[in-house]
């Protein structure tokens, strides 16, 4: 029998699902800060763990696509949902992308150069989970304002950075080999940030809506 609760949505599944995606997503950009030293040394298969959260956060964005599809009902506009979902599983990949890159020409990465923004992408990811964690109490805009607005800093902060990062390249004396790699690295990173601030975004208009 199908119980009322079940059909109405409220049973908590799309929140633990976006719970679940905005998690995997901080998890990928912590794993790029442990596995820097790594991928930048080519020691092992660094790819792998980067590649295992990538694999899980698709899983997780397939079971949303399927929820949605099997529930009349949900906690949230389907449209919000489909978004914030989009949003989320544009993080790992293109954080995945920067793991693929690192490891073409380890010898040539300084990791003094890059680790600040990976940081920096790291403080973005875990800001967008403190912010899809709290949807689930509908909260008011007020009382994740401060959250929101430490997401646009931290973003505003990655533009300053790209353009340091793109001056020094430019002003510098690298061979065109590491020249385009870190140029590629640097851009990559401040996509990872902006993904971040897109689903960011979504959560940010999702409390707007109900509030």
């Amino acid at each position: 029998m199908i119980s009322l609760k079940s059909i109405l949505g409220q049973d908590g599944k799309f929140y633990d699902l976006l719970d679940s995606s905005a998690e995997e997503a901080k998890n990928s950009a912590s794993l790029l800060v442990k596995l820097l030293p790594e991928l930048t040394q080519h020691t092992g298969d660094p790819l792998s763990e980067l590649e295992q959260s990538r694999r899980k956060h698709k899983r997780i964005t397939m079971e949303i696509t399927k929820q949605l599809c099997q529930n009349f009902v949900t906690p949230l506009e389907r449209e919000d949902i489909e978004a914030l979902s989009h949003a989320l599983s544009r993080i790992p990949k293109n954080i995945e992308k920067v793991g693929e890159l690192l490891t073409m020409y380890p010898a040539r990465i300084p990791t003094e150069r890059i680790l600040p923004q990976v940081a920096l992408a790291e403080q973005a990811a875990d800001t967008v989970y403190s912010l899809v964690r709290n949807l689930r109490d509908r909260p008011h805009v007020e009382s994740i304002s401060e959250t929101y607005e430490k997401l646009q800093t931290i973003e505003g902060d990655g533009d300053k950075m790209i353009t340091d990062r793109l001056r020094e390249l430019y002003q510098g004396d690298f061979d065109p080999k590491q020249f385009f790699l870190l140029k590629d690295v640097f851009e990559l990173l401040e996509k990872v940030i902006d993904r971040c601030r897109d689903a960011g975004n979504v959560a940010f208009q999702v409390v707007l809506k109900y509030s």
